[in-house]
């Protein structure tokens, strides 16, 4: 009877030897798209070219960050990620004018209109004009002044000669602002 109480013993405490080695933590720590929260989380996500791609690294300032004034061009949003991370370093931003409700703003190469933009140091690819956009939009699923949240979802096609076209896909923010 001694023997199976030692057995488990052993592996009772093989398993709590496990669950703080650095080779479970990487398995457990796998990166992957934050939940879609309408809860002001401060959570940021896509998918770049079937990618995954969350802000990470420092530049001595948030990699993440939201900005929304409800008084300046009838509701303005701004909001700004980056990664830095092994050899990556990319920015991406996306926002407009006139975003006062929820629902769906369409990005279009008129200057006025809703953008987005993905500059890449690696690559030396700035898709930051208006005419890089080819497609895309972002839904707004909650715009909470009172409590300063904002959050949805996103997608957009960025292309630029010379540059590969950049697909970004599956987009989720849920922000405090």
């Amino acid at each position: 009877m001694l023997k199976p109480k030692l057995l488990i013993s052993f592996f009772c405490l093989f398993a709590c030897c496990l669950q703080s080695c650095d080779l479970f933590e990487s398995v457990s720590k796998k990166e992957e798209l934050p939940p879609a929260t309408q809860e002001g989380k401060n959570t940021f996500g896509c998918f770049v070219n079937g990618k995954l791609w969350l802000p990470k690294g420092s530049n001595g300032t948030s990699n993440l960050d939201a900005s929304y004034d409800p008084t300046f061009e009838d509701g303005a949003f701004d909001l700004n990620a980056y990664r830095i991370h092994d050899d990556t370093d990319q920015f991406i931003a996306l926002g407009g004018k006139n975003v006062n409700k929820v629902g769906s703003y369409i990005f279009s190469q008129n200057l006025d209109s809703p953008g987005a933009l993905l500059n890449d140091k690696k690559s030396k690819c700035s898709y930051s004009e208006q005419s890089n956009i080819i497609s895309g939009s972002f839904t707004v699923s909650k715009l909470d002044i009172p409590n300063q949240i904002i959050s949805g979802t996103f997608e957009f096609t960025l292309a630029k000669l010379g540059c590969d076209t950049l697909k970004i896909t599956d987009g989720r923010f849920d922000m405090k602002f």
